[in-house]
């Protein structure tokens, strides 16, 4: 049996577009396995999508209550037998540094005993090194993105995934997961992040308007800020020269509103800049408060504003909210907003969720109390759970 390195190498060589033909071959007769299936997370985190060539002729299943949406929840091997068909199989989550990409699903011969731990073992390290080249191959080929799309995007809401650092993330001192709605129609909502040795920089962030314009306020103010950040500025500058690139471009008639955090890992010491929403909130030992901060001018409503880093401490086991102004505003069917007791209650609800889980579940909260009506603005959810440096 081929060494999982053997596999990575063959995926290296392989066209961008024949990762999975090759990997699929390759677990076929290596396991003699009947069938190997990738399914891969749509926009709206609902659904797993066949990888294939399009149309697709298989339905996708959903992420909750079907045996590969197991396995992408609890990011765990699940294995099902047929005692029918003498077959079981192997349901593998396809992952690259917490961010959840998909399933790899396979069928083998079942000898009465079950998947032996060794091949489940040698799946998941195929899995592992499939995730890694699914990222680099989507900058040469558009199969794995097409197999993304339940329904078509927008061209605001192509604009707004292409520009994400991805959906989760995790690092032994934290993990985060962040989810958009509507998925495939987002516009002015976005999050971006990046992690060096000692320090994560996170941003949520608020363009104004609706559509291709507001997309395009939130491109240049994320790029923008990459650039301050690349260029090794403090926080306060970071803002300062996106609000600058803001203003030049559009002269105070249309501006974004963020957050704009940079935690120290060592320590837990949070350095925060609020330019107007979204709102932070804290879960700490079960009780959920506001984290109250001095609100300053949002990027591009005014030339040469200053702004004002606030320093806050986040504790091994809190978990941090960062959520937009689309859930707040939205309206019920009687026109009724969706309560701050309600949200409470939907943090309070889903603590026992990973943080990966926790935006797609109080997005669904929201969505049931807006009903099938129109959607008045997107709306953004990101946590983060604070583990802390451990100790060496």
């Amino acid at each position: 049996m081929d060494r999982p390195s053997g596999v990575e190498r063959v995926l290296r060589e392989a066209a961008p577009h024949q990762i999975f033909d090759v990997l699929q071959a390759s677990i076929r007769s290596r396991h003699g396995a009947s069938r190997v299936e990738l399914l891969v997370a749509d926009y709206a985190m609902t659904q797993l999508q066949p990888v294939g060539v399009l149309p697709h002729t298989r339905r996708p299943v959903p992420v909750h209550s079907s045996d590969p949406g197991r396995a992408f929840g609890a990011q765990e091997p699940h294995c099902v037998r047929d005692p029918g068909a003498s077959t079981v199989t192997v349901h593998v989550p396809v992952s690259v540094r917490g961010d959840r990409q998909g399933v790899l699903s396979v069928t083998l011969p079942d000898g009465g005993a079950g998947a032996d731990v060794a091949v489940v073992e040698d799946l998941q390290a195929c899995a592992d090194a499939l995730a890694h080249e699914i990222v680099v191959a989507e900058r040469d080929t558009d199969l794995f993105l097409q197999a993304r799309r339940a329904e078509r995007l927008t061209l605001a809401a192509e604009m707004q995934w292409q520009l994400l650092p991805g959906r989760s993330c995790s690092r032994p001192e934290y993990s985060i997961g962040a989810q958009l709605e509507p998925a495939y129609a987002i516009h002015g909502d976005n999050f971006d992040w990046s992690a060096s040795a000692d320090e994560l920089t996170l941003t949520v962030n608020n363009g104004m308007g609706e559509g291709i314009e507001a997309a395009l306020l939130t491109n240049l103010a994320v790029n923008a800020l990459r650039n301050a950040r690349r260029a090794g500025l403090s926080l306060a500058d970071q803002a300062y020269l996106a609000d600058q690139a803001l203003y030049g471009q559009h002269r105070g008639s249309r501006f974004l509103a963020t957050l704009l955090l940079r935690f120290h890992l060592r320590t837990g010491d949070v350095e925060i800049i609020d330019a107007g929403s979204p709102r932070v909130w804290r879960m700490r030992e079960g009780t959920v408060e506001a984290v109250e901060l001095d609100a300053q001018m949002p990027l591009g409503m005014f030339e040469d504003t200053v702004y004002t880093p606030q320093h806050f401490t986040v504790e091994p086991g809190d978990r941090l909210f960062f959520i937009s102004d689309g859930v707040y505003d939205a309206l019920s069917p009687a026109g009724e907003k969706y309560s701050l007791h309600a949200l409470v209650r939907a943090m309070t609800e889903t603590r026992m969720l990973p943080a990966t889980q926790v935006p797609r579940a109080l997005l669904e909260k929201v969505l049931g109390h807006r009903g099938s009506g129109p959607t008045v603005d997107d709306a953004l959810v990101l946590c983060l759970d604070w583990h802390g440096r451990p100790a060496t």
